[in-house]
């Protein structure tokens, strides 16, 4: 089992930025790896970024890439989500999930998430 608990949403302008973590409990940490999803109102839950078990592999959404930064801190069991450069269309609620051997990007593959936090962006 794996617990998850995200921090560091809010309400930011455009072109602000916001730091994102989820602290994570239960199995060891460096042993799976993690990723965050988002799910704006009214659309389908999206893959944002992943990283590997040792955070020598990442991932981004096409959409993020360039803005966002995704780490982790393993002697801390979380990780983190750098958002740079926010847009609106940012906004959503993100979800931290876990637990594939490998970074990927299909929810499926992710059998823990956290409860969300939500991020909005203004104009």
């Amino acid at each position: 089992q794996v617990q998850l608990v995200e921090s560091g949403g809010g309400l930011v302008q455009a072109g602000g930025s916001l730091r994102l973590s989820c602290a994570a409990s239960g199995r060891t940490f460096s042993l799976y790896a993690m990723a965050w999803f988002r799910q704006a109102p009214g659309r389908e839950r999206e893959f944002v970024a992943a990283i590997s078990r040792l955070g020598v592999t990442t991932d981004y959404a096409d959409s993020v890439k360039g803005r966002f930064t995704i780490s982790r801190a393993n002697a801390k069991n979380t990780v983190y989500l750098q958002m740079n450069s926010l847009k609106p269309e940012d906004t959503a609620v993100y979800y931290c999930a876990a637990e594939p051997p490998r970074a990927v990007r299909d929810e499926s593959q992710y059998d823990y998430w956290g409860q969300g936090t939500q991020v909005t962006v203004s104009s």
